[in-house]
């Protein structure tokens, strides 16, 4: 399947491990041109040093206010013949614990990166980006169901899960998409070790993060014109709801 995004943009924040890395992965191999950001500039040189041709970096904190102006700004000088077509927003995880092991100040930084991060980029997104183009978020499948010793991640997710929808009704009589994946149990470095328990999973394994990023490069192209306002699973059957 052609899913049409040679010589066009993507923005994905949180793109130098993880899903973030392997969406951009995802991306390139189809003819797309990626910026990547991190808050560590080594992270985003190694980054770029493995994606290679078609990619750029930057070093952003999403928490800045200013980080969706350096990231559009730098896309359009760097990829000038390519018009940014999408962003798609990965945040790292909140510190872990469970809800009475937290403290407020472990709250109030997840909500400047997890939550109003996510909201300014998706804002100045919605603003800047033309019909035909869409917006990511990476959640969680926190979204439906708690997952142990992560409860600000808990409490946080869901909201930006309906915000997804929220977002979905006001930008698409412009045309533009807004579309969250929700992995379950994969294999990132989040994932410490290699022997977290998969029992629970109707796949019976844990999920490659090349499976994660395929799924995320086609709903954020194209081919996946006519999909908006939903928070698709790429969890091995984890999630149990509908």
């Amino acid at each position: 399947m052609d899913i049409a995004v040679v010589n066009t943009t993507f923005i994905i924040t949180g793109g130098t491990s993880g899903v973030g890395l392997a969406t951009a992965k995802a991306l390139i191999s189809e003819g797309a041109r990626v910026l990547v950001s991190s808050r560590s500039r080594d992270r985003v040189d190694e980054a770029t040093a493995e994606l290679g041709d078609g990619s750029h970096g930057i070093a952003v904190d999403n928490a800045d206010p200013a980080a969706p102006h350096k990231l559009f700004d730098a896309a359009a000088r760097t990829f000038p013949d390519s018009p940014v077509r999408g962003l798609f927003i990965s945040v790292g995880g909140p510190e872990k614990g469970k809800f009475f092991e937290t403290t407020e100040q472990q709250w109030r930084d997840a909500v400047d990166s997890v939550l109003l991060g996510t909201l300014r980029l998706a804002r100045y997104a919605g603003d800047h980006l033309e019909s035909g183009s869409a917006i990511g978020m990476v959640l969680s499948s926190s979204v439906w169901n708690p997952v142990p010793n992560i409860a600000i991640s808990n409490g946080l997710r869901p909201g930006l899960g309906m915000m997804v929808k929220t977002l979905a009704d006001e930008l698409g009589p412009r045309g533009v998409r807004v579309i969250g994946v929700a992995p379950g149990v994969i294999r990132t470095p989040r994932v410490a070790g290699g022997n977290t328990a998969a029992d629970h999973i109707p796949l019976q394994r844990l999920g490659e993060p090349e499976e994660f990023g395929r799924v995320a490069a086609f709903l954020m192209s194209p081919a996946a014109s006519y999909m908006t306002g939903s928070v698709i699973p790429v969890d091995g059957g984890l999630v149990r709801s509908l």
